[in-house]
């Protein structure tokens, strides 16, 4: 995928806002209605209902009832009514559950509406093309994103230890957790590091490094042995208290409320480059941004560009023109893109950068930073996730990794477990 030019670049702003309670915005006289549900923060659901009230002020013609569903509950309110038909016009998905979802008829196909209602044409090929699966549209990327290493520069340094400029090894990772629970701060149940063995996003990361993938051909793309060393070294920092114990990690929901780093149990978290804006919201000290480890200078990185974040349109919608033409009104009015900020990812679309760009705030500005630092670093965005990625996450990967962690498994039980239950789990699209 080719980069963007730093022109180009915005950052995402903030973290969205509980906006359950803002349900809906009532339009007067309105002839067209449409619902429209996401995951994410309390800033987030606050930027997604404000740009719903300019929308509906231009277009008082349509009433459009949000919602933001935290955390798991989002995917087991999408998964009933997909039983049900009932899926909302409008919902949010990403790369991993944009293929799965679309596998499973929730999406309608968007090429019917570009040109048209969509207006793509200030969008890069290649940001479009992330949203295609077997060569049809099934979404809109919402802002460009990476994988990334969050950090207390501070409190790192008052321990002794720092993060490099480039990439840290895993070797040094390891190295700086020890010697942070030497001479870091006399803290009770803080640590440098999380317990990562249950990140799926991370595990892609490190496998990448290693000429391995993920997902591959419909199934997993790794074997036991690459899940008994990835879980071999979480175990060696567990076993060993340098990093977040057992019991706190796995209140981690994948969210930024949940996770180690903000809830004060670490000193370094990994998360996803766009949500910077809302960490830093949530953390009194200074944060900082950089790659997940790595192997060294010269080796692969792993990471890659995708889009952080996707609105698609329930395939069951009787308002789908409408559901385009709002997401048309998300990604390039100017004021949308004000209110918006970087906080779902660098907008793709190029004028909606240009306006930004002179806005960022100093947080906003490092995550752009960030993303232009990997100009030249990247490894090729990779095939459609199988069906069942998304149940892979939550219901695989972390349950094993947990167990693990609570000493309910062996490494080489948890590794086989992961494979055999990774492979029963997936399956190829189409």
């Amino acid at each position: 995928m080719q980069m963007i030019d730093r022109r180009g670049f915005l950052v995402t702003a903030a973290l969205a806002s509980l906006g359950a309670a803002a349900g809906g915005f009532r339009a007067a006289a309105a002839e067209t209605r449409l619902r429209c549900v996401w995951w994410g923060s309390a800033d987030r659901s606050k930027r997604t209902n404000d740009v719903i009230a300019l929308y509906q002020k231009a277009n008082p013609q349509t009433e459009i009832s949000g919602e933001m569903i935290a955390g798991s509950d989002y995917w087991t309110k999408l998964a009933t009514s997909m039983a049900g038909r009932n899926v909302a016009d409008i919902f949010q998905l990403e790369p991993s559950t944009i293929a799965d979802y679309s596998g499973r008829g929730a999406c309608m196909e968007l090429d019917q509406f570009v040109g048209k209602s969509l207006d793509l044409s200030t969008f890069g090929k290649s940001e479009i093309d992330l949203c295609r699966i077997d060569g049809k549209l099934y979404g809109v990327g919402l802002g460009l994103n990476s994988f990334c290493m969050m950090y207390d520069a501070d409190t790192l340094k008052e321990a002794g230890v720092s993060v490099p400029q480039d990439q840290i090894t895993w070797k040094a990772l390891a190295e700086l957790a020890r010697d942070f629970k030497k001479n870091g701060p006399a803290k009770r149940n803080y640590w440098a590091v999380p317990y990562g063995a249950r990140y799926h996003y991370v595990f892609d990361v490190w496998l990448r490094q290693r000429g391995k993938l993920l997902f591959q051909d419909g199934t997993i793309g790794f074997n036991k042995e690459d899940a008994k060393e990835w879980f071999a070294y979480w175990e060696d920092l567990r076993e060993n208290k340098l990093c977040v114990s057992a019991d706190i990690q796995t209140r981690d929901d994948n969210t930024i409320e949940s996770n180690a780093l903000t809830l004060g149990n670490s000193a370094i978290g990994f998360a996803y480059s766009n949500q910077l804006v809302g960490y830093q919201k949530l953390n009194k000290q200074t944060l900082s941004i950089g790659m997940l480890p790595g192997e060294g200078p010269g080796k692969p990185t792993g990471h890659y560009y995708r889009p952080g974040l996707i609105w698609s349109i329930s395939s069951t919608s009787t308002n789908a023109e409408a559901a385009a033409k709002f997401i048309n009104f998300f990604v390039n009015d100017l004021e949308a893109g004000k209110v918006l900020g970087v906080e779902r990812g660098v907008p793709p679309a190029k004028v909606v950068r240009e306006a930004l760009l002179p806005t960022l705030n100093e947080t906003e500005r490092k995550t752009v930073d960030y993303i232009e630092s990997l100009s030249g670093k990247l490894d090729p965005y990779p095939e459609p996730a199988p069906i069942g990625a998304n149940e892979f996450d939550r219901g695989v990967m972390r349950p094993i990794a947990d167990s693990l962690a609570f000493g309910r498994a062996t490494v080489d039980e948890a590794a086989q477990n992961l494979v055999d239950t990774g492979t029963r789990t997936l399956r190829k699209r189409g």
